[in-house]
């Protein structure tokens, strides 16, 4: 448990953000829990395996698969593209919530425009990351979100390794194991493949607000 990132007793809200920030949707709600969620105003830390090792001088992040040519960067090449802010909220899938949380990172529009754009048949993504080969899937149309992005800070501080740093995608509208942390890269794919934790019963999308929490929901 990451104490250093305990919230107040209220919520944040998206009242008074700067106009550049993008505004998760379902921070609006007027119900921000999804059912059978229960918020914390804690940082859990929950994952696989642990943080893996990661040395930034060899640190890439590369595109590939259903776009119009191969991408790839190196962790000075990343954090020189342009960036994004995104407050929203966190859903895991064990049942807690983390409300209003600053994002500042790259969108994923930005990096899959930057290969070119994503080929007509591209219709779901592969995430990989630096832990063991962790792999999770999702929608291309999650993917490219306007709220989706690689995060490279929480709140106005560098992502902790615990967290996921250096980086780590962020996609809000679905449960928090989608967005991998440690993210090495995405493939763009026709069809639609388990990844780590799909392929040990978690459902293949993973919507919070209709509790598509595993294959059987």
């Amino acid at each position: 448990m990451d104490r250093s990132k305990l919230q107040g007793d209220a919520a944040p809200t998206a009242e008074g953000l700067p106009p550049d920030v993008i505004v998760s949707p379902d921070t609006r709600r007027g119900e921000r829990l999804p059912p059978g969620q229960s918020r914390t105003r804690k940082w859990p830390i929950l994952d696989a395996s642990g943080p893996p090792r990661i040395d930034l001088a060899a640190w890439r992040f590369e595109i590939r698969g259903q776009t119009a040519q191969t991408a790839s960067w190196n962790w000075e090449e990343f954090l020189a593209l342009p960036r994004t802010r995104v407050f929203a909220d966190f859903h895991c899938v064990t049942r807690w919530s983390r409300l209003g949380n600053l994002w500042e990172g790259v969108s994923t529009r930005e990096l899959v425009a930057r290969a070119g754009g994503a080929l007509p048949d591209a219709r779901y993504v592969m995430v990989h990351g630096y832990d063991n080969g962790y792999t999770t899937n999702l929608p291309i149309a999650d993917f490219l979100s306007e709220d989706a992005l690689v995060a490279l800070f929480h709140d106005g501080e560098a992502i902790t390794a615990e967290h996921g740093g250096p980086a780590r995608l962020i996609v809000p509208k679905l449960y928090a194991w989608k967005s991998a942390k440690w993210v090495a890269g995405v493939e763009l794919l026709r069809a639609d493949r388990a990844g780590f934790w799909e392929d040990n019963g978690y459902h293949m999308r993973g919507d919070p607000w209709t509790q598509e929490r595993f294959s059987n929901s």
